[in-house]
C-alpha cells in the first residue's frame, strides 16, 4: 500500500443492533455481524482543520435492535423509525465522501465499525469502500499508555480522561464518539505516540475480509472391494433368513 498518510483524515464511530456472533469471521458471512443504527464521521485535513461533519441513523428495516444494546445507546425502534433513513441510502453518502476525499479512515475499536459497516454494504451488494482505504485505530495506538507489563486496551471514555484529564460526556452517540476519537488521535499525534511509522505499522495487518473454506469431510471412503463384500454379506444374510 502507498503511504497511508493521507491528506485527510476520516474519524468514523457507529452504533450497531447487537454484537457478532463471533468476533474472528469476515464480514461476507454478514449473519454473523450486526446492523448499523447510527453512523457519524468527520473530515479533517491532517494538520487538524476540520472539513465537514455526518450524521445519520437508520430504520431497523429487516432487524431487531437488541434490548441490551438499546440500554447502552438508547436507540430505540421508535426514535430510528421516526428519525432515521435507508440503509443504503446513508451508505452511499458515507461512499461519497470515502471516495472524494480518500482518506484514512480512523476509530477507536476500528475492528468493530469496520466489520459491521462492511458487513451492511455486502448486505446491498456494494462493495466495502474500507477494503481499499488505510484504517488506524486509536485503541492499538494507545494501548502502551498505562505502562503496564502487558497492554491494556482502553475504552474510548478511558482514553479521552488520560490525555484531557475529564470525563467523555454523553458516550455511545456516534457523534460524541467520532468526535472524541478525533480529538484523541491528534492528541497523541502531538505526543508522537502516533507516528507516521506506527501507523505504516498497523497496514501490515489487514481485516480478514474473505469468506471461510468450507471444511472438508476428514472420512476417507470406503474402498469399493470393502462395499462389495459388504453387499455380498448383506445379501447372504438375506438368503438365510428367507431360505
Amino acid at each position: 500500500m502507498r503511504n497511508p498518510v493521507k491528506d485527510h483524515l476520516l474519524f468514523i464511530d457507529i452504533e450497531a443492533s447487537g454484537l457478532p456472533l463471533q468476533w474472528d469471521v469476515p464480514y461476507s458471512e454478514d449473519a454473523n455481524w450486526p446492523h448499523t443504527v447510527q453512523v457519524a464521521w468527520f473530515v479533517y485535513t491532517k494538520a487538524g482543520q476540520e472539513v465537514k461533519a455526518a450524521n445519520h441513523y437508520i430504520r431497523p428495516e429487516g432487524f431487531e435492535v437488541s434490548p441490551s444494546s438499546i440500554e447502552v445507546h438508547r436507540l430505540t425502534p421508535e426514535f430510528l423509525h421516526a428519525n432515521g433513513e435507508g440503509r443504503r441510502e446513508v451508505l452511499l453518502h458515507l461512499q461519497e465522501d470515502l471516495q472524494r476525499y480518500e482518506p484514512m479512515v480512523i476509530g477507536h475499536f476500528m475492528q468493530f465499525d469496520f466489520h459491521v459497516l462492511s458487513a451492511d454494504f455486502y448486505r446491498e451488494g456494494l462493495p466495502s469502500p474500507f477494503d481499499n482505504l488505510p484504517v488506524f485505530c486509536t485503541m492499538i495506538a494507545s494501548s502502551g499508555l498505562t505502562h503496564l507489563p502487558r497492554k491494556k486496551y482502553l475504552r474510548l471514555g478511558e482514553l479521552y480522561s488520560h490525555l484531557f484529564h475529564q470525563s467523555l460526556e454523553n458516550q455511545h452517540n456516534a457523534v460524541v464518539d467520532a468526535r472524541a476519537a478525533a480529538q484523541s488521535y491528534f492528541e497523541l499525534r502531538k505526543r508522537r505516540i502516533i507516528t507516521d511509522g506506527s501507523i505504516s505499522r498497523q497496514q501490515e495487518t489487514r481485516y480478514n475480509t474473505q469468506k471461510r473454506p468450507q471444511q472438508k469431510s476428514t472420512r476417507l471412503p470406503l474402498p469399493a472391494w470393502l462395499l462389495l463384500a459388504l453387499g455380498a454379506l448383506f445379501l447372504i444374510f438375506l438368503l438365510i433368513f428367507w431360505l
